[in-house]
């Protein structure tokens, strides 16, 4: 595949310019993008063309690439890179190679965002000092500041020390210090606590302005993530604490259908990737190309949709971790099975120890994997079934793989589980104890609940809940010095594997990063 690449060079950004190239959210997902153009207008009385840039910040945040995520996710033992993706296969290995294109263009994806965030500010800065009210102005800020630290996180969960852009003019970035891990951390806990008390106190889906946009409650989940990557467990319960507190969230009783279209904006969901075919067959429709996670064979039950790419791939040991707890519900969510995977797991317990309930026909009666000739062509032996959507839900007329579905980025189910590690590691908590906050995941799974729990337990849950989520796993295993549980027989955890090294690319023009 080639890709364009593109260098960090001394531009000013267009924060403008980007806008008008993306599509706007919420409501404006019901039109297509032509539609949804941004006035040159800048005349900053006008207050009204603030919204704009908040609408172009949330466009920008949806725009994920395809291949920054699975860079971002790719290294524990929930997943494999499958197929043919070179620079994929050797990060997942722990083999990684400073001039790969993927973790560059996810550096600038991620980097470019970030400009453009704070571009937005600051022309809704501009127009704050003609506003009628300017606390709107402040909440539209405050809501850019949490899309900015969840992508400023997961920039430095890749690489480490990093710069933090402070304004949207490239040129600044030669002047900014490089800054540890754990001070970017700090700083994104710092910013969403200027954040918090200027969202609205709602669920993302009950906001009826952007509905599923950043709240108060969205910001503290991302606060408690940052706060958990550099073990500060007491900041952590104490940020979990105000969202089981606020008794806004629950858990949905179909995990099945949490990641299919009845689970898009769900009361699950703390933030996603919202996308939409505007319910048409054809036509303008924006969304992630879900081809990367998608089985190569693929007999769809209404036929039309297309397969994908055999990219990813659930993990053996996660499969057979799955069956020797009996967690049914969950595992055939999150993975597809190919026939040729099957007969790799009866191979490890015996075809008449297989649970029934192993297929290569889904829950919605879609096949992966063909069953007829070349069905041994396939590329991986299993897929994820968190990112598919059934042929019986795509809008009829779309062909792509999972058209139409949104990206689940935080979950209640996350922040419960990150509310136990804090207080299973000695945070205390006015809310729930550890044991508690575990056995409503479980029980949701059809799981009997536990006693009190270890921290062993709860990374077990972690595992089950969020495999092929965001590279949770991984994190999960080098916090707590469990690393041994990443090697396999391709690859070997040592210290120096916690971060990717800097692209070549970005290491020739920042000399920070020298």
């Amino acid at each position: 595949m080639i890709m364009k690449f593109m260098k960090l060079t001394k531009k000013t950004l267009s924060v403008l310019a980007a806008f008008l190239l993306l599509t706007a959210c919420d409501g404006y997902l019901d039109e297509p993008l032509e539609n949804n153009k941004l006035s040159s207008d800048t005349d900053y009385t006008d207050t009204e063309q603030m919204n704009n840039y908040r609408i172009g910040a949330y466009a920008t945040f949806y725009d994920l690439q395809w291949e920054t995520f699975p860079i971002i996710a790719v290294r524990g033992d929930d997943v494999n890179a499958a197929g043919d993706q070179a620079p994929l296969i050797a990060t997942d290995e722990y083999k990684y190679v400073a001039s790969d294109w993927m973790p560059n263009s996810a550096w600038l994806n991620l980097y470019g965002d970030l400009f453009t965030f704070l571009g937005a500010m600051e022309e809704i800065e501009k127009y704050k000092e003609f506003a009628p009210n300017p606390a709107v102005a402040d909440q539209y800020k405050a809501e850019i500041k949490v899309l900015y630290g969840f992508e400023l996180l997961q920039i430095s969960r890749m690489f480490g020390d990093i710069l933090i852009p402070k304004t949207s003019l490239s040129d600044d970035l030669y002047n900014e210090p490089l800054r540890t891990h754990e001070e970017v951390m700090q700083y994104i806990s710092d910013l969403m606590d200027e954040a918090i008390p200027l969202l609205p106190n709602l669920r993302p889906n009950q906001r009826t302005d952007i509905v599923g946009g950043v709240t108060k409650h969205t910001a503290l989940a991302v606060k408690a993530w940052a706060n958990l990557e550099i073990s500060n467990w007491q900041a952590v319960a104490d940020a979990t604490d105000e969202i089981i507190g606020s008794n806004l969230f629950s858990l949905e009783a179909n995990y099945y259908q949490l990641f299919k279209v009845p689970g898009k904006l769900n009361n699950e969901n703390l933030l996603e990737l919202q996308y939409s075919d505007y319910g048409t067959g054809s036509g303008a429709s924006n969304g992630y190309l879900w081809d990367f996670f998608g089985p190569n064979k693929f007999e769809p039950a209404v036929p039309g949709e297309n397969g994908g790419w055999g990219f990813w791939e659930p993990t053996i040991k996660y499969i057979q971790f799955m069956i020797d707890r009996d967690d049914e519900d969950r595992l055939v969510t999150s993975v597809l099975f190919t026939q040729a995977g099957i007969d790799s797991l009866e191979e490890l317990n015996g075809a008449e120890d297989l649970p029934s309930y192993i297929s290569n026909e889904t829950l919605s009666g879609d096949v992966i994997g063909n069953t007829g000739p070349g069905a041994e062509e396939a590329r991986a032996l299993f897929s994820s079934g968190k990112h598919y959507l059934p042929s019986d839900q795509i809008t009829p007329g779309r062909t792509g793989y999972s058209s139409g579905n949104n990206f689940r980025v935080i979950r209640y189910a996350q922040v419960l589980l990150m509310h136990a590690e804090a207080v299973a590691m000695g945070a205390s908590s006015s809310e729930m104890t550890a044991t508690e906050a575990v056995n409503l995941v479980r029980s949701r799974a059809g799981l009997s609940a536990l006693g009190a729990v270890t921290i062993d337990q709860v990374l077990d849950e972690k595992y089950a809940e969020l495999a092929m989520e965001w590279g949770t796993r991984f994190e999960d295993m080098v916090r707590h010095n469990k690393t041994s549980e990443l090697n396999d027989i391709r690859r070997t955890y040592t210290a120096a594997d916690r971060f990717l090294p800097y692209p070549t690319e970005q290491a020739d023009i920042l000399s920070q990063l020298q």
